[in-house]
């Protein structure tokens, strides 16, 4: 059983180290989609995750595919795993600290992806027809899983469903994943 601070610690860790993750699987979605760098998010980001990525950059890309922020996100992961079974009073061996730090990367990436949709489905409710950059980024980043669904699913009376069939499409794979370690 935690106490009070632990779960204070423990909620901090989680946050501090989830939000530079998604800076991190942000990164590298925004390169892997080629998205406007000029865009002043996409500028925000790449800026507050380009420290680390100077001590990595004799690690090679794959194609488009950044694979150092893959890999710092996968290590930031690993460390807070490890760091939340140590203050849980709890200890895990290398196997499942290795899978779990996956697998929890994975639910973070369709949990940013969650949220991005539905923030641009608001959005579009919201400020209908307004260009911003951050109506920019989110089309960018969103599109290639809303226009399949599109395809298939034409607007009815005029409301596009295709965000709604993502996101639950999204949560039912999020479901089937097994985490050891929950994190995110």
């Amino acid at each position: 059983m935690t106490s009070n601070v632990d779960n204070a610690l423990l909620f901090l860790l989680n946050t501090l180290f989830g939000l530079y993750n998604a800076a991190l699987l942000l990164r590298v979605l925004l390169q892997w989609l080629r998205t406007d760098f000029y865009n002043p998010l996409v500028q925000f980001i790449w800026q507050i995750t380009q420290p680390p990525m100077d001590l990595l950059k004799f690690i090679p890309r794959w194609r488009r595919l950044d694979i150092a922020a893959l890999l710092l996100a996968w290590i930031l992961t690993l460390i807070n795993l490890q760091l939340a079974l140590s203050i849980a009073g709890y200890k895990a061996g290398l196997g499942i600290l290795l899978l779990s730090s996956i697998l929890n990367l994975v639910v973070l990436l369709i949990n940013i992806y969650t949220v991005t949709i539905l923030v641009q489905a608001l959005m579009s409710w919201i400020s209908q027809g307004v260009h911003t950059p951050a109506t920019a980024l989110l089309w960018s980043l969103n599109e290639p899983l809303l226009r399949p669904v599109r395809q298939y699913l034409p607007p009815i009376g005029g409301l596009d469903l295709s965000p709604l069939f993502v996101i639950l499409a999204l949560q039912v794979v999020r479901r089937l994943i097994p985490l050891a370690l929950p994190l995110y």
